[in-house]
């Protein structure tokens, strides 16, 4: 077979894999950027020795304990304490004067990952006196991000980084503070997670819950294609208060969205919107 054949064997092959995840488990990545996907799934393909998606597809159909496995290619993200620290310096001295106006705060992270900016919003709403007063809601796919991101617990090697993080975003004590280390590992005080909703939420199926006052969707939208983009920033805007505020990644946009008229520009270099009163 020469190769255009193939690659669009392979094509066909992939949305064939991605219509029995969506029917057999109802989890659907079938609007997601198509080159992120692909890729991702190369990488399962290869590293958990199948020949082809047709036989990754038959043994995820037949035997469920492949779901887990597979899932976890397509949702890994690679995410770090108060990553672009910039953003969270911006939170801390433009947003939160806004917040603490509220008599009680719902915060959302959506696509929580391993838990690294749910511990970074905790940590950044104790040292502003927030903490007290706020309820966070983590949200991810995949079952085994959200055990991840619950135990609070990673590598000792990280927390350099972390820690140079949490200093450049202005933090007010020291990232030590907040974490013990033992045997290679740092785990996170719980006590950090007492006011903490972690809950299994779809970006693409699920609706909106709450009221929040803060949404936090960093570097998800970038996997999404333009329509399912615009559906969950449709969704932020409807789960947030009035004047409230949407986070997103460096690389993210609301521009070409239908909802960006629901917003304006709060903090521009970071990313950093607001919702409109009306």
């Amino acid at each position: 077979m020469d190769e255009p054949a193939a690659e669009k064997v392979e094509d066909i092959e992939i949305r064939l894999l991605l219509e029995a995840l969506y029917s057999r488990y109802h989890y659907d990545f079938r609007r997601y950027a198509m080159a992120s996907i692909k890729r991702r799934l190369r990488q399962a393909r290869e590293q958990l020795g199948f020949s082809t998606f047709s036989a990754m597809q038959e043994s995820l159909l037949h035997d469920p304990q492949w779901l887990p496995k597979i899932l976890g290619y397509l949702t890994v993200q690679v995410s770090e304490m108060f990553r672009d620290p910039t953003y969270w310096q911006a939170i801390r001295e433009r947003v939160v004067p806004h917040l603490r106006t509220y008599p009680s705060l719902k915060i959302w992270i959506a696509g929580c990952s391993g838990g690294e900016e749910l511990y970074s919003f905790a940590i950044l709403f104790r040292e502003e006196g927030l903490e007290e007063r706020t309820i966070f809601y983590a949200t991810d796919i995949n079952q085994d991000a959200l055990r991840s991101a619950e135990a609070g617990i990673y590598d000792l090697e990280r927390l350099q980084l972390f820690t140079e993080n949490h200093r450049r975003s202005g933090g007010k004590s020291s990232l030590s503070d907040y974490y013990q280390a033992a045997y290679g590992r740092a785990v996170f005080d719980k006590s950090l997670r007492r006011n903490v909703v972690f809950s299994d939420h779809s970006l693409v199926t699920d609706a909106s819950f709450g009221e929040m006052q803060y949404v936090s969707c960093r570097n998800v939208l970038i996997y999404f294609d333009r329509c399912l983009q615009d559906r969950a920033i449709g969704l932020f805007a409807g789960s947030l208060a009035r004047k409230g505020f949407l986070g997103l990644g460096s690389k993210e946009s609301l521009r070409f969205s239908s909802h960006a008229p629901d917003f304006q520009e709060f903090v521009r270099e970071e990313k950093i919107y607001q919702r409109r009163s009306s």
